[in-house]
């Protein structure tokens, strides 16, 4: 069981608080995603989650056990690739495996497969400063599934890639997620991803980021955005997400003089 709990987490870096008792909860085997205002601490529960980072307080637990450094069956997929600039496309995604025990050459077969499954088998050989930035993304997103994580978390993974691909590797995240039982976290600015996507839809405020709602999901994919229920829960992720940057850039004097405007 891989299910994702955060209790009462709070997370400051010097004297700035990130993030404010956060509480909740990602259900084994499903698909969570959390959304809100920059700056309200979503990277920062993915480090946590991750092992990377240690809350100031409170506890994350992954399977019914604290999440104390990192854990093999977690895989990060961050904004900036981290692939190695002098492997091969094919040499980035077969480096975990290598590490874990694989023999090289069924782990190079492996890397394969994986970059066969993301559109860039043809790239097998080219170094990532060969790729483009959405091509590299997909390298590092192959190179995370192809050691089959337990939880797979997701900052941003496809912000760097066009319209059409993006949706191409939503629906593969998805049909990776059905096939192997893997619990998700996604972070994402895109509200139409977040409703694509998200079993549970995790709701932030601005910094310092505490959850305001958990709204479950329960729309069967693939998912009609314009569907009535959809279309009513984009309007309200819309109207948070605007009342949260008006807080959060604006004086309260300023603030006043739009409302007044309305």
């Amino acid at each position: 069981m891989t299910e994702l709990q955060f209790q009462h987490v709070n997370k400051a870096f010097g004297a700035t608080l990130a993030a404010r008792d956060v509480c909740f909860r990602v259900p084994s085997k499903s698909f969570g995603v959390v959304i809100g205002p920059s700056g309200c601490g979503k990277s920062s529960l993915l480090s946590l989650a991750a092992g990377l980072d240690e809350p100031s307080s409170g506890y994350v637990f992954l399977g019914g056990k604290e999440v104390r450094g990192i854990r093999d069956d977690v895989a990060l997929l961050f904004q900036n690739y981290n692939l190695f600039p002098w492997m091969t496309a094919q040499a980035n995604v077969a480096f975990g495996l290598s590490m874990r025990g694989m023999r090289q050459r069924e782990a190079s077969a492996k890397a394969l497969e994986y970059l066969n499954d993301v559109g860039l088998g043809a790239c097998a050989n080219k170094i990532p400063a060969e790729l483009s930035g959405g091509m590299k993304q997909r390298v590092a997103l192959a190179r995370a599934l192809a050691l089959k994580p337990g939880l797979l978390l997701m900052d941003e993974p496809f912000a760097a890639l066009d319209y059409q691909t993006r949706k191409i590797m939503q629906r593969y995240v998805l049909s990776t997620r059905e096939r192997t039982g893997a619990t998700v976290l996604l972070v994402t600015h895109d509200l139409a991803e977040a409703l694509t996507l998200a079993d549970r839809l995790v709701l932030m405020s601005g910094a310092p980021g505490s959850v305001q709602e958990v709204i479950d999901i329960a729309a069967p994919h693939p998912r009609d955005l314009s569907h009535p229920g959809l279309a009513a829960l984009m309007r309200k992720l819309e109207a948070h997400l605007e009342a949260e940057a008006v807080l959060s850039e604006f004086t309260a004097d300023e603030r006043g003089r739009m409302l007044a405007n309305e």
